[in-house]
């Protein structure tokens, strides 16, 4: 059996590596269109900062080591230009002489990857505007800042690319700005989650330049200048465009194999498409979202090795199937770790699921064990069903920890509630005897019980300011002189009972407090004196953080967008725990 395989890195190669594991007799052959066939694609904006300080730790696997284990043929920099279904051809030009040929194949894997997107704008061929997707193009990159010394940045996208190149440039003394369209970094958080997010980019200085419309660049002797719809364009020393990026399906198209959303290629569960021998995996295909049901494009390294190994095995004559992705993810931001799987809460309406929510600032660990900081979780959840749709978290130690074990839960069919039943280690320096997990499944039983009733962030402007309702906040004296709500009055949580004669039994109440903690207590306490009350989702911390971030005001920056005044706020006091 004779498989060529189209593109490498994580689908490509792993199906290579596979293959060999599963039939020692097959002819194996991986034609890379770059010159590296096996890379830490998401190593990539480290490289460029430095952190990852050897170009050859990028390198995961090189055309001789694949040769030498493996007996796998790699051709790097030879690309595929058609596909020949009927004859079972495909035709290849070797780059680097410009020579064309036509190899067979008895299976054919496409694993060609997705590339930016490149919008049709002037000034594109301009040598300070760069794109990161290949090692190549890291190298270009690192080479320019090594030579130029950049003193100012703009990122034109907040994705992970964006946000990543980001961070790795201020921390090499860059001043970034970040241009996008959307009101939000990052589209896999929820809005009111991302703002933990932008605050924490302000606070390490980037300026978020949200709602503009990039129409170009122009060039000029020493700097770029990015164009923007209706407004003054920035000027910078060198601009990143990082808007996506989409399948890079065109060979398959000119093939006639049926494609789907984007331009995406089709698949079924074996990661067979709609031509016989011919397989695709990684970011080129179409992929059913686990949660939702919904077609989706993933673009994700996890998912696309899951692919390539299950491709290989099936190309192998087993029987292997893909059950589909949720997209979990994480990032690191400075510091700070930002983490999602399932569906967000925006994502779930589009999906038409009646679902739920729940917003918690658990401790990271034993409150009295020293170095604890809170995290920001927002569980979504079914209504009825209970079924856990999806997670985020921002936090720092323990984020990404607690992310994996919800999208276990998840990937499992658990109910929310279940979520407390769950037997998670504990030791004070890496958890509570109450894990924020189990947290989260007490949330969710009191919520569906009964035994409490809450509010949201978004809801808080339209609550009755007319005395028909009680608008109440049970921090302390000192927490609210800090800062509250405009007709929340304050009544301590410990001095509750004794003033509960100032609270009118025939009004709601609405309850706010920190987090959500001493709410909860002084809704149940007032629940069973006979009132009739609800409790703020998440508390003034996450009141204050999101709609600090909505309302944000812009002011005066070097690169001509907002900056954050860490005067204005503290995001580490934000996630010390509450006491």
């Amino acid at each position: 059996m004779k498989v060529v395989i189209v593109g490498g890195v994580a689908g490509g190669a792993t199906a290579a590596a596979r293959i060999r594991r599963l039939d020692e007799g097959a002819q194996v052959i991986v034609l890379e269109r770059s010159g590296y066939v096996s890379y830490a694609n998401c190593g990539l904006p480290y490289y460029v900062g430095g952190v990852i300080r050897d170009r050859e730790e990028l390198t995961l696997q090189t055309p001789e080591k694949f040769q030498n284990r493996f007996c796998v043929e790699v051709r790097t920099r030879h690309e595929v230009t058609a596909i020949n279904p009927v004859e079972k051809k495909v035709t290849v030009c070797a780059l680097e002489t410009g020579e064309s040929y036509e190899e067979s194949y008895d299976k054919l894997l496409l694993s060609p990857g997705a590339k930016p997107v490149k919008p049709d704008f002037p000034g594109m061929d301009s040598d300070r505007l760069f794109t990161l997707r290949t090692v190549e193009d890291t190298l270009r990159i690192r080479e320019f800042i090594e030579s130029q010394t950049p003193k100012t940045a703009v990122l034109v996208g907040g994705g992970y690319i964006g946000l990543e190149m980001a961070e790795n440039l201020m921390e090499m003394g860059v001043q970034v700005t970040i241009v996008q369209r959307p009101s939000q970094l990052m589209n896999t958080l929820d809005y009111d989650m991302a703002a933990f997010v932008h605050a924490k980019m302000r606070e390490k200085g980037a300026a978020l330049k949200f709602g503009s419309d990039v129409t170009g660049f122009e060039k000029h002797e020493g700097f770029i200048e990015v164009c923007l719809r209706n407004e003054e364009p920035i000027q910078a020393d060198m601009a990143v465009l990082a808007i996506g990026v989409r399948p890079d399906t065109d060979i398959a198209a000119q093939a006639k194999i049926k494609l789907g959303m984007k331009g995406s290629i089709l698949v079924n569960d074996r990661m067979e498409t709609s031509e016989p021998d011919i397989y695709a995996v990684g970011d080129a295909i179409q992929v059913h979202h686990s949660v939702s049901g919904l077609d989706a494009l993933i673009s994700l390294a996890g998912p696309a090795n899951k692919q390539g190994r299950i491709a290989a095995d099936n190309i192998c004559g087993g029987d292997s199937c893909y059950h589909g992705s949720m997209g979990s993810s994480v990032i690191k931001v400075f510091d700070m770790t930002a983490a999602s799987t399932g569906l967000t809460e925006k994502a779930a309406k589009a999906a038409g699921i009646s679902y739920e929510k729940i917003v918690l600032f658990p401790l990271s660990h034993a409150e009295y064990y020293p170095g604890a900081k809170a995290m920001a979780m927002k569980v979504v959840f079914e209504k009825g069903t209970l079924r856990l749709l999806g997670a985020q978290i921002i936090g720092y130690d323990g984020a990404d920890k607690r992310l994996d074990v919800l999208a276990v839960a998840i990937h499992a069919g658990m109910r929310a509630d279940f979520l407390k039943d769950l037997d998670l280690a504990y030791a004070p320096p890496y958890s509570s005897a109450k894990d924020p997990v189990n947290m989260a499944g007490f949330m969710v039983e009191n919520l569906v019980t009964g035994k409490i009733e809450q509010f949201h962030w978004d809801e808080v402007p339209g609550l009755p300011k007319d005395g028909s309702a009680f608008l109440l906040d049970v921090r302390t004296e000192e927490e609210y002189g800090r800062g509250h709500v405009d007709g929340f009055v304050n009544i301590p949580l410990d001095r509750l009972r004794e003033r509960l004669g100032e609270i009118d039994i025939h009004k709601k109440v609405y309850v706010m407090c920190h987090t959500g903690l001493r709410s909860y207590l002084a809704s149940r306490i007032l629940r069973q004196k006979g009132y009739s009350c609800c409790h703020l989702s998440g508390g003034y911390r996450f009141y204050k953080t999101v709609t600090s971030e909505k309302y944000f005001q812009p002011f005066s920056h070097p690169c001509g967008a907002e900056k954050y005044n860490p005067k204005e706020k503290n995001l580490e006091a934000a996630f010390v725990g509450e006491s």
